[in-house]
């Protein structure tokens, strides 16, 4: 229970990031934050004290963070994709990442310029654009921000998060 998931807020609301129960009940303890929303009837027990499990955290102080940026992987490209093929739609075991415009065409490693691509569809592509290869992509690849990256890669774990990451 104590590794599960837990919503960070800032003092406004703004959603900050992720961290686990034990660090959010230490927050709450030091009074560097407030709790939101708990997890149904689950209690937190300790000699003399008992608390409700956290679902949502709020920061007593407002915290000022420069812009998020989520950081360009192979692992983050294929999560903001779904784990499907761009060009198929398939899900696969091995799933590559491909360059829509090749970089010996010019094309840059750029979260707008890389999807996530079956091997057959990669192989099939090449050193081709899609119109070259007469292939479609599913949607136009874009830059996730880091609301997005917490609603989609790390998953939602309780269904009171939703309000917090503008999913209501």
């Amino acid at each position: 229970m104590l590794n599960k998931h837990v919503l960070v807020l800032n003092q406004n609301f703004e959603p900050l990031s992720v961290c686990s129960v034990k660090r959010a009940v230490v927050m709450v303890l030091l009074e560097r934050a407030e709790i939101i929303e708990t997890l149904d009837s689950q209690r937190i027990h300790s000699i003399n004290r008992s608390m409700p499990v956290p679902s949502v955290v709020r920061l007593a102080t407002y915290i000022r963070i420069p812009v998020k940026q989520v950081l360009l992987s192979r692992k983050n490209i294929i999560k903001r994709d779904g784990g499907r093929c761009q060009y198929c739609g398939k899900k696969a075991a091995e799933m590559t990442v491909d360059h829509v415009i090749p970089k010996n065409k010019g094309g840059a490693d750029t979260w707008e310029n890389l999807v996530a691509a079956c091997q057959e569809c990669n192989n099939k592509k090449g050193q081709r654009t899609p119109e070259q290869a007469h292939m479609v992509l599913a949607r136009k690849p874009r830059k996730p921000n880091h609301i997005t990256f917490i609603q989609q890669f790390i998953g939602i774990d309780d269904f009171h998060w939703k309000r917090y990451l503008f999913m209501d």
